[in-house]
């Protein structure tokens, strides 16, 4: 792989990577029972500064079509991802939002006409494999709308994604703006479902006020930059199977910092979702140039 492609991929992993200390961050330093209040302090803000830092607006078509984007990527995203995780225990949630890269695929051959290298498409089932291995626990439960939550939610984002690809941006616009049109659009949709499920944010501490300067900052304005500069870059079935380092990332600082023990069954899994991810990097090989024929 060329050195810049490969630098490109890295940037762009960087984004799922840091979203797998959302977990931790929230854990141990954010107020409980608060998911959608996190989502809308990650998501609006970080929009806002980048408004103001690029001093651009959408134009045109942007008008609808930023709002579009902002929902599937972060204002569905978010609320269906913390409605799936607090209904579906043991892991369930992140096993279905690891089906993602494999939607993908399916979108690619539909919405932007391109043939999915099979490389990519095995390694998408090997992934979520291993996730499954990673985080599911025995006699987890399944629930009905936590499932379906998890389903749409993986569905929106692949959608999300893929429309990213699709649309590109408008000429003149970079990455830092186009981010921050689909970042305030989504915490502007989740803000009034933030009040009307949680109410009025608490009061914050220190460590609150430090958590949420790293999701919001770290984990959203830079992360969501780099991320969306990867799909309007790269095939977007390739970008989609870095995602699955979000729930290994998890996993891994839940083992360091926090002392949670990984079984063999788990360290097996995280070796074929990480093999599987780094394989899916990998440029689909070049056919074979036909021979000269006999005469």
């Amino acid at each position: 792989m060329p050195a810049p492609r490969l630098a490109l991929v890295a940037t762009t992993a960087f984004a799922p990577t840091v979203w797998g200390s959302t977990y931790i961050v929230t854990t141990e330093f954010l107020p409980p029972d608060r998911p959608l209040l996190t989502a809308l302090l990650r998501a609006l803000p970080a929009g806002l500064l980048l408004i103001a830092v690029t001093r651009v607006l959408p134009r045109g078509g942007w008008w609808w079509r930023a709002p579009v984007l902002g929902a599937l990527n972060i204002g569905m995203f978010f609320p269906l991802l913390f409605l799936s995780a607090y209904r579906l225990p043991g892991g369930v949630a992140a096993v279905l939002g690891a089906i993602q890269p494999l939607l993908v695929a399916g979108l690619t051959r539909a919405v932007l006409r391109e043939t999915v290298p099979v490389h990519r498409v095995l390694a998408g089932i090997a992934a979520t494999v291993g996730v499954s291995l990673v985080v599911l626990r025995a006699g987890a439960a399944l629930d009905a709308v936590g499932v379906a939550a998890g389903i749409v939610a993986a569905a929106g984002m692949a959608t999300g994604l893929v429309l990213t690809r699709s649309w590109g941006k408008p000429a003149g616009v970079g990455d830092l703006a186009l981010t921050g049109w689909q970042l305030t659009a989504g915490g502007l949709m989740i803000a009034p479902v933030a009040l009307a499920v949680e109410g009025m944010p608490p009061a914050l501490d220190g460590a609150a006020v430090s958590g949420y300067l790293w999701l919001g900052l770290v984990g959203t304005a830079a992360a969501y930059t780099l991320w969306f500069r990867g799909i309007a870059r790269l095939p977007a079935p390739q970008v989609s199977l870095l995602g699955t380092l979000s729930p290994l990332t998890a996993a891994l600082l839940g083992w360091v910092v926090l002392g949670q023990s990984l079984s063999p069954v788990q360290l097996t899994g995280f070796a074929l979702a990480l093999t599987a991810t780094v394989l899916g990097q990998l440029p689909a090989p070049r056919r074979a140039e036909a021979g000269p024929q006999p005469a």
